[in-house]
């Protein structure tokens, strides 16, 4: 007997979430669903109210032009003498031809105004358009990847019931095909299609135990914290012997039998425990949980661990009101040491934090230097880097 490695622990725990209502994907999706949905419900009534105040302005302009030029065709034909006695006697201030100088001097300068303001409410009505039509293509975009998702999950749990029911008929191409959607890296696909396909009894006990807990009310993510803690399951030694029965009944399925012959992959865990250890006590102190993140991408940030830049980093998103979600297929951002002064250089702009959330590729895309010189270059051209959206850049 032996107790299940902790990669293969936490590979089943991925799995299981990814089986779950609760899964990381669904999860994040629909996260960014509700986002892209709150900025359709305000750009539409942003819309609504700047193409009600551009109807005013414009009604404005033409009343202005209209009446500026019946008034001062008016008063040009008044000749003030004519009514001197009334207007001296009655000590009225009256002049005509001052009032048409004052108007020839202060209308021309309230009609561009007006018409500043026009062009002002017509340039902010473009980019709302821009930004609700963002929204919407985002939500369907997001609608259809979640369709896929609940397809791809679905397929999953039928996976493992064939596994758990015994009935081993799944080929490795299938499983690695499904897996690699979901974002696994080669050596998890390997060791999942080992776990599918040759069931053991820590899977049966693994699978038992999420049951349990279902079963008394706690969702897939409770019952992995509480997993941790718990005695590790352990599975039966394969022995040689039983490895040439199977290879021997699974002949005719090459994939199945390569995966048995394969050497059986050494993973030095020991010596980087301290740093996994660190990296995964950094990210749920700040909110953060690791299944939102690949194998291959935490191993990554354990082998260039640097806490305090990634802890700045992740205050500063905080702070920034940008969130952490966009660290999320973005892993790299956590190790870029230019990070703040980028996302600072993008709300001096006038970015919105949402805008910055919606495009990480433009963090990721330049450095310091390089975005300064993108700002510049949009600024030579006589446009607004406000207006210019994110994946224009």
């Amino acid at each position: 007997m032996k107790a299940l490695s902790p990669e293969i622990s936490a590979l089943l725990d991925k799995l299981y979430n990814l089986r779950g209502e609760d899964s990381v994907i669904l999860v994040e999706i629909n996260k960014q669903r509700n986002k892209a949905t709150e900025i359709k419900t305000r750009t539409t009534e942003e819309k609504k109210d700047l193409q009600i105040r551009i109807q005013e302005l414009e009604q404005l302009y033409n009343d202005l032009n209209s009446q500026g030029e019946k008034l001062t065709n008016l008063l040009s034909n008044i000749d003030r003498d004519e009514y001197a006695t009334v207007l001296d006697h009655l000590g009225i201030d009256f002049n005509p031809q001052n009032l048409v100088e004052r108007l020839n001097k202060t209308l021309p300068r309230a009609i561009d105004s007006v018409t500043m303001d026009t062009k002002k409410a017509e340039k902010q009505l473009v980019r709302v358009e821009e930004e609700m039509n963002d929204a919407i293509q985002q939500i369907e975009d997001l609608s259809i990847r979640r369709d896929v998702a609940l397809s791809n999950q679905e397929k999953l749990n039928e996976y493992f019931d064939l596994a758990l029911s015994g009935r081993i008929s799944i080929t490795r191409d299938s499983i690695v095909s499904l897996l690699e959607q979901f974002g696994f890296n080669s050596e998890e696909t390997r060791e999942a299609a080992k776990i599918l396909m040759f069931p053991e009894d820590a899977l049966y006990d693994y699978d038992e135990r999420v049951k349990e807990k279902e079963q008394s009310g706690k969702s897939i993510s409770d019952v992995f914290t509480e997993a941790k803690n718990a005695e590790p399951i352990v599975e039966e030694d394969v022995s040689e012997d039983f490895e040439e029965d199977l290879e021997d009944n699974l002949e005719e399925e090459e994939d199945a039998v390569s995966i048995i012959e394969e050497e059986p992959s050494v993973v030095e865990f020991e010596e980087s425990t301290d740093g996994k250890e660190a990296l995964l006590s950094l990210l749920s102190k700040n909110g953060i949980d690791y299944l939102d993140y690949t194998g291959q991408e935490i191993d990554n940030l354990i082998q260039h661990f640097d806490e305090k830049m990634i802890e700045t980093n992740i205050e500063c998103v905080k702070n920034t009101h940008v969130g952490v979600e966009i660290f999320v297929n973005h892993t790299g951002l956590l190790l870029d040491e230019e990070l703040p002064a980028k996302i600072h250089m993008l709300l001096n702009v006038g970015k919105e934090p949402i805008d910055i959330y919606l495009n990480p590729n433009v963090l990721e895309k330049y450095s310091k230097e390089e975005l300064e010189d993108a700002i510049e270059t949009i600024q030579k051209n006589g446009m607004d880097p406000k207006n210019v959206p994110l994946m224009a850049y």
